[in-house]
């Protein structure tokens, strides 16, 4: 055991991406960071977490949990093991489990990451949830889109993130095309789709709902509601998401909906991340992960909210009574606008130059308080399919909606122009395939 004079231990398992939002949200709290890596080399599809940060980096060589393992990481005393991202979540269930401290558990593990089982344990709970089927007989899938659903119909990876793999099809031949190119192809994590799953189609504005939980008390961190484009593709590429206001009636209908979700799913610890749909039907799950947000931005949240999610996610942890004493009883507030940017391109070749004059203008740009700059020079550009490969993303937030909206457009703007291809391919479809939308209602 730790001496009284040691600082806490918090244990991060896959610190990517937004994962790397936790360890300055935690040392803010004076706890020190171990890090479990789950997989021998980082995975290449997603932003490296910055493992100076850490104590220790503990690298996993198969998926196995060892008695070894957890001698290492008992040494340390942690008070919690949370996921960074993703790929994190199962096996921060069975470390903290194993490990004795506070936890999810393991029943519900899977149904946390396969979206599948997810849907099913809110069928088993009595939640409102949508249809769907899983399975690798393309033809036993169409037949259940043809009897049961009908189109438009979504076909997706049952465990990924980003809207990596997912399509809405028109048709049946838009569908059977999907299906085949899904199967066997490996998702953003580099596993194979041996299934894949099919949905129903939900028409409705969507949002995001944003949470974290201390001992299976809930608390609402944010609302926002997406804005997508649908391209002929079928793929549903982000545009922005803007933060709604508490009182919003969506906001009050998706918040306790929301709550039955992560009660259906045993999530009482720590961050969730939620997509829903408000249907005729009312609110109905998308997708959760019970992990923090991966298109936010700590700064941006703390400006138009407070708080950041990152933030709070350490205190219902490590503050577990100070985190209730603020929270409970009581919605997030809008301190101002904000929406998060996420830019499209149709650009296709290797990147010769980033326009930095254009870059520093974005970010000069009154409402905009971070940026990120996907590309560099000799990276390969592709026609934006998901949230992976958006090339730029930018965070603003302006008391004036009307300098919001008009540094909304004038970013949108200038990235069309912040990157020089060697074979700008089919560019002009930034004037044609990106603005034609088709006539599904996904606000």
């Amino acid at each position: 055991m730790s001496n009284s004079t040691e600082p806490l231990v918090a244990i991060v398992v896959d610190g990517y991406s937004a994962g790397n939002f936790l360890p300055a949200a935690y040392r803010a709290l004076g706890v020190d960071l171990v890090h479990v890596q789950s997989t021998p080399e980082l995975y290449a599809t997603m932003k490296a977490p910055d493992l100076t940060v850490y104590r220790e980096n503990i690298v996993l060589r198969d998926s196995q949990v060892t008695d070894e393992l957890l001698e290492r990481l008992r040494a340390y005393s942690p008070v919690c093991v949370v996921p960074g991202q993703e790929t994190g979540v199962e096996l921060a269930d069975e470390l903290s489990e194993r490990l004795g401290v506070v936890s999810n558990g393991t029943k519900l593990s899977l149904a946390r990451r396969d979206k599948f089982e997810m849907v099913e344990a809110l069928r088993s709970a009595g939640v409102p949830c949508v249809q769907h089927r899983k399975g690798n007989d393309p033809e036993d899938l169409l037949r259940w889109v043809d009897e049961t659903v009908g189109y438009p119909a979504v076909v997706k990876p049952l465990k990924s993130a980003g809207t990596d793999g997912v399509v809405i099809c028109a048709n049946r031949e838009e569908l059977n095309r999907s299906i085949r190119e899904l199967l066997g192809s490996p998702n953003l994590f580099g596993e194979p789709n041996d299934e894949v799953l099919i949905q129903e189609f939900l028409a409705g504005p969507e949002y995001i709902v944003d949470t974290v939980s201390s001992a299976g008390y809930h608390y609402a961190c944010g609302v926002w509601k997406y804005q997508k484009n649908l391209l002929p593709s079928g793929k549903n590429i982000y545009d922005r998401d803007v933060l709604v206001d508490p009182q919003d009636p969506a906001a009050e209908v998706m918040i306790p909906y929301i709550a039955k979700v992560l009660d259906a799913l045993e999530i009482q610890w720590g961050p969730a991340h939620a997509e829903v749909i408000i249907t005729e039907r009312g609110p109905v799950l998308v997708e959760i992960g019970a992990r923090i947000n991966g298109n936010n931005h700590p700064g941006l949240q703390e400006i138009c909210l407070g708080h950041s999610q990152a933030g709070l996610s350490a205190e219902a942890y490590v503050q577990a009574k100070q985190f209730l004493d603020k929270t409970e009883g009581r919605n997030y507030q809008k301190r101002q606008s904000a929406l998060v940017y996420n830019a499209a391109t149709a650009l296709n070749g290797v990147v010769t130059a980033v326009n930095q004059d254009i870059a520093e203008q974005i970010r000069e740009l009154p409402s905009v308080c971070a940026m990120t700059v996907k590309y560099q020079a000799g990276d390969r550009i592709e026609p934006t399919t998901d949230l992976m490969n958006a090339p730029l993303r930018a965070f603003l937030t302006h008391p004036d909606e009307a300098v919001l909206e008009q540094d909304y457009r004038e970013a949108k703007r200038l990235a069309e122009i912040l990157y020089q291809v060697d074979d700008a391919g089919d560019a002009d479809l930034l004037a044609g395939d990106f603005a034609a939308e088709k006539e599904f209602d996904h606000a």
